[in-house]
């Protein structure tokens, strides 16, 4: 399956940090159920919300019972926690975003790794039976899902 599909058939998106709010809100304005883990503590959580056109964050202060996919921008370090997390959610695939684009330039859309952090990324995933995505941007992907009827 392609990003695009794996995307298309989820429905509730765990994102943990971001490069730029546009990840959150697009996901949302593209009628996905969107938590955002917005900081360390177990009560850090939120809902994004799209009302009246507007995408509105709402405290929920606990992690979701279920997510399809987690979204993370978080160093490669934190990944083992992360694939934690989602075997406690039973979500199937984890995406990935650097923030940089090729040669380590920092880009909030930019999905570029090196390939040493690529490969150790995808085994740690696989181990854990869980797809792994590094691209293409989440955003923009949301954005064709929305635009298409």
């Amino acid at each position: 399956m392609d990003a695009k599909q794996i995307l298309k058939s989820a429905r509730t998106i765990l994102v943990i940090d971001w490069p730029s709010k546009d990840v959150p809100e697009s996901l949302a304005r593209a009628g996905f159920q969107v938590i955002v883990r917005g900081g360390p503590g177990p009560e850090d959580y939120s809902a994004y919300e799209l009302i009246n056109g507007e995408v509105v964050p709402r405290r929920t202060g606990r992690m979701p019972d279920r997510a399809d996919i987690i979204y993370s921008h978080r160093p490669l370090s934190e990944l083992p926690g992360i694939l934690d997390d989602a075997k406690t959610l039973h979500a199937k695939t984890i995406w990935l975003q650097s923030g940089l684009a090729a040669r380590g330039v920092v880009d909030p859309k930019g999905c570029w790794l090196p390939d040493e952090d690529l490969r150790q990324a995808t085994t740690l995933a696989q181990a854990a039976g869980l797809t792994l995505l590094t691209s293409p941007y989440i955003g923009d992907i949301a954005r064709e899902l929305q635009a298409t009827p």
